[in-house]
């Protein structure tokens, strides 16, 4: 019976973990079609000048996470998933009025590279799942992780792009409402989900991001899928941080326009990850472990 109680509760935490990141997600989406017009507005300049200043928002942004999310990852390790989710749900929100309030371009800098290093929530809340998951429903546990990404990015475009209308930083306050939301909610509501017995003491080696590529070194037959996973953000990445900039400026589309634009992109992945992953690990057995490690890897 008690492991029927536990069971219950195991549901309950993915519900959670999975409204978590359509927050996060959605959070992130609210405010891509209004960006540019935010640049435009601080830098008193065209969209071709503005869309640079978006490049290099993207790569600070990516850069802090790419550093801070190993140290990120250890810390949950040691001290629960728990505190660290919250504490990026936080900063999240933190970085959100920032961009809301910024008077200049150095302020949206500033917001990003906050956001950046607390933003390693998904990579907390993969581990989260992969405490709870057992072999049998991995693969579906790291589905929704999936069609969470995919809900957020119909939702959260299209409500920027309508919340744009109004301002550019409209969508900014909704975002950073959102994640203090959100961060009630997980105060009151989630459980932790490593358990004493399986922590681990923070280790520097572990906490940094060339302790991360000694670890592929050690593991060669992910490297090959690693390879390819940056191959594939390299494109996508060139796609979407320019893709706001590039409509705008060569059909004068708005930002209602742009956000449903994404909003179809979203609801294609969501639908390649609720329903053709679905299939596919059903039907071909040895693909299994290539997409649950990949959605580890993320």
């Amino acid at each position: 019976m008690h492991h029927h109680g536990k069971f219950k509760e195991k549901k309950a935490a993915i519900g959670f973990i999975f409204i978590t990141l359509l927050i996060d997600i959605t959070g992130w989406g609210i405010i891509i079609p209004v960006v540019p017009k935010l640049i435009e507005e601080l830098i008193h300049a065209d969209i071709s000048e503005a869309a640079k200043y978006g490049g290099w928002l993207g790569f600070a942004y990516a850069f802090t996470q790419f550093i801070f999310s190993p140290l990120v990852g250890n810390l949950s390790d040691k001290y629960g998933r728990r505190p660290i989710i919250l504490i990026s749900l936080f900063g999240f929100a933190v970085d959100y009025i920032f961009l809301a309030l910024a008077p200049t371009i150095w302020w949206l800098f500033l917001g990003r590279v906050i956001a950046g290093i607390t933003g390693a929530s998904v990579t907390t809340a993969s581990a989260y799942i992969a405490d709870i998951s057992t072999d049998e429903d991995r693969a579906k546990n790291f589905g929704l992780i999936g069609a969470a990404f995919g809900l957020g990015f119909i939702i959260g475009p299209v409500l920027g792009g309508v919340l744009g209308h109004y301002g550019a930083r409209i969508p900014f306050y909704a975002a950073a409402g959102l994640c203090l939301l959100n961060f009630l909610y997980g105060y009151f509501i989630l459980p932790e989900s490593l358990d004493k017995d399986k922590r681990r003491e923070f280790d520097w080696k572990r906490a940094n991001p060339v302790g991360s590529f000694k670890f592929l070194g050690k593991h060669p037959e992910i490297s090959g899928l690693i390879v390819s996973l940056i191959l594939i953000y390299i494109a996508g990445h060139a796609v979407q941080s320019n893709w706001s900039f590039f409509t705008m400026y060569k059909f004068s589309w708005t930002e209602r326009m742009v956000g449903i634009s994404l909003g179809v992109v979203g609801l294609l992945v969501g639908l390649v990850q609720g329903l053709l992953i679905r299939w596919t690990t059903q039907n071909w057995e040895n693909r299994k472990v290539f997409i649950t490690d990949w959605h580890f890897m993320l």
